[in-house]
């Protein structure tokens, strides 16, 4: 077996290879840009290099940088996990010319299958069914625009080396395409260094399911089920799960089979995946593969029990798979959720800034990577399993540079219900404060009925969210629920105050058992009957509410059961009240004396100031170009700038007609959150 391999990588999947690797006796080595000096998987590998500045385009997709590195440190292999170099041919062919293991397929099957438009030919001329569109190079927007009317709108505009939603829009009109064009170019050229660009039809309405293969240099390949990832937002995976609730066993087997075949036909070894779009019908067709370890790839791992890093070695060193197509077996059912560094309440665009506060929930092992003992580390056993893939810390920071993802959570369990209900107490246990996150998006969606019935498509954020995310508003039932338990802890956060030292003598403080809790214009009177085990709450109709808990003041997370059920709430204290985070939901909880509560009825409301005159910077970002100038009359939805955070080009547009009156930015220039771009008369 190799002695040391190089993981030509960063962030969460640096990690997760150096944790594989570490438990076959296998030394790492890191590489580490500017902006990575102190990153978690630096720290993690036995050895790291430093390769350039913090662009990617400048260190982590430099093969010259690398192989030096290689050559330095005396690495046997190469693992490039996905983005960055992980399906670049001539990265492939300098490894082999170097007498380096690749920790992937051969670089012909990653210029076949890797790229997307010879791809794409490959499967036609293979007789795969093919979404309709235009395979060859596209020279300029004007020729983007043409072909995306032959093709008819909406189309799919797409970089060929691509990947993770990078280089991808959506056209509706010749506008939108020419637009499209020249930002998935760009975004291209900075992530992959491949601007080349092709273009297809965009089908409405489809599932975005995917087969695991695996294959060794023995002529052996299987495949390990299916990912469903149809909860997408521009183009990027959100939540995924194993297996999907769709499929049947027949189609499951008659995509397998065509992607072992496909995988077959380019002398494929090592992991790789089959993308296909799937109608209602259950008609799948074929979309690409991705010739990498894919990044949803632990759902797969907890329902069959295959650590694919471990097998992705053991082929490159050229072993046999120890298993065949009979003894691959889905067990249970996977849950993922992608946590990003984007704010859900400004339309998910990127944030960045040090983790003040990083405490994932504690992992958890169960089902068949327990029963294999692939589990990674050391985490205790359970009915269900709750894991969590990250690159980050507590004190680090998220990087502008680079892909937003701060970590991977897990979790499976017999059913998909019980799964489901495995990921809600494992976000909500999740703490995480100093940036904008995803988190309360992620909750919402595993509470909503069409994603909870299996019934969704790529479209599902589209349609389900046409305004943004604004936040949960929770059921009675369940407000109920946290108003009873707020109203407990508020009490035990009283009587504490009560007991400080230095009090007034003579003076002797006493917490009453009436209460009023509000949110927002809605009150519930409630009454406490407390006990040593805990506390009762009444509220005005005659309900009970019993809570009982360890919670202590000053605790962030607090664990509650409340009502016979748990309940997991992230708590942060404001005057006479809380702010309180829990499924998604996240407002400000006041309790209240009923005395205090008559008089705050009576305080008048503090109103937003006015920024309908402001084009505000909406994420922290890099000016890339300005469309506009001081004193032009700009119509609604006209493009006014492009700001570039985090590999992506966002451009910014005016919501309604007017004239720019002042230009406080150019071209450039580095924004933060809220900066003021432009004024308008």
């Amino acid at each position: 077996m190799f002695k040391k391999i190089l993981i030509a990588n960063r962030g969460e999947i640096a990690c997760r290879v150096i944790k594989t690797a570490r438990k076959m006796g296998i030394a790492t080595v890191a590489i580490y840009s500017d902006a990575d000096r102190n990153a978690l998987h630096v720290q993690m590998a036995d050895e790291a290099v430093h390769i350039g500045p913090a662009p990617a385009n400048e260190s982590y997709i430099v093969i010259d940088k690398v192989m030096a590195a290689i050559k330095a440190t005396g690495a046997e292999a190469v693992h490039p996990g996905y983005g960055f170099l992980s399906e670049n041919k001539k990265f492939a062919e300098a490894l082999e010319a170097a007498g380096v293991a690749f920790i992937g397929p051969p670089a012909g099957a990653i210029e076949a299958m890797g790229d997307k438009i010879t791809s794409k030919k490959l499967a036609q001329e293979a007789g795969v069914s093919t979404v309709p569109g235009y395979m060859g190079l596209i020279e300029d927007a004007e020729e983007a625009v043409k072909i995306s009317n032959e093709i008819g709108y909406p189309v799919m505009i797409k970089a060929s080396a691509g990947g993770g939603g990078k280089g991808m829009r959506i056209a509706w009109n010749d506008d939108e395409a020419r637009e499209g064009f020249q930002s998935s170019k760009n975004e291209a050229a900075n992530s992959f260094g491949d601007d080349r660009i092709f273009i297809e039809k965009f089908v409405t309405q489809p599932r975005h399911i995917e087969i695991q293969v695996l294959a060794d240099g023995h002529g052996n390949c299987v495949y390990l089920g299916e990912r469903e990832c149809s909860i997408q937002r521009r183009n990027q995976k959100v939540i995924e799960e194993a297996p999907s609730p769709f499929l049947d066993e027949s189609t499951r087997k008659s995509m397998g089979e065509q992607a072992v075949a496909l995988a077959q036909a380019v002398n494929y070894t090592s992991a790789g995946t089959v993308e296909f779009i799937v109608d209602g019908n259950r008609n799948f067709y074929f979309l690409e593969m991705n010739t990498r370890l894919q990044v949803e790839h632990p759902v797969t791992e907890l329902i069959t029990g295959v650590d694919l890093v471990e097998q992705m070695i053991r082929v490159a060193y050229g072993e046999k798979l120890p298993f065949a197509q009979k003894d691959v077996t889905l067990t249970g059912w996977a849950m993922e959720s992608r946590l990003y560094a984007e704010d859900p309440y400004r339309n998910f665009l990127p944030s960045i800034g040090r983790l003040s506060r990083y405490r994932p929930p504690v992992e958890v092992a169960a089902g068949p990577l327990l029963e294999s003992g692939k589990w990674q580390g050391d985490a205790p056993k359970g009915d269900t399993a709750t894991r969590n893939d990250t690159g980050v810390y507590e004190g680090g920071e998220i990087s502008m540079y680079y892909d937003p993802m701060i970590a991977k959570l897990c979790t499976w369990a017999p059913t998909r219900a019980a799964s489901i209900e495995a990921m809600r107490h494992a976000l909500d246990g999740f703490e995480l404060e100093g940036i904008g996150h995803n988190l309360p998006f992620l909750s919402a969606v595993m509470d909503h009925p069409k994603f909870v019935s299996g019934d969704m498509t790529t479209a599902f954020i589209a349609e389900e969210y046409p305004e943004g995310f604004e936040g949960v508003t929770l059921p009675e039932d369940q407000m109920r629920r946290v108003v009873a338990a707020a109203t407990a802890m508020y009490r035990v956060s009283e009587i504490r105050r009560t007991r400080v030292s230095g009090r007034m003598d003579n003076h002797e403080r006493v917490v009453g058992n009436h209460w009023v809790a509000r949110m927002g214009e809605t009150e519930w009177p409630v009454t406490i009957t407390a006990d040593h085990d805990g506390a009762t709450i009444r509220f005005d109709d005659g309900q009970d509410i019993r809570v009982t808990s360890d919670w202590r003041p000053g605790t962030m997370l607090a664990k509650l059961t409340v009502d016979g059920g748990p309940l997991t709430v992230k708590v942060s204290k404001i005057p006479q009240g809380f702010r309180v985070r829990t499924r998604g939901a996240d407002f400000k909880l006041f309790i209240r004396s009923p005395r205090q509560a008559e008089l705050a009825r009576l305080m008048p409301e503090k109103l937003p100031p006015d920024t309908s005159r402001l084009l505000l910077c909406p994420m922290p970002g890099l000016m890339v170009k300005l469309s506009v100038e001081e004193g032009q009359e700009v119509q609604e939805g006209q493009a006014l700038c492009t700001v570039e955070a985090m590999k992506m080009e966002n451009i910014l547009r005016a919501e309604r007609k007017g004239v720019v009156a002042k230009i406080n930015a150019a071209a450039g220039d580095s924004l933060a959150v809220d900066d003021v771009i432009m004024e308008f008369e």
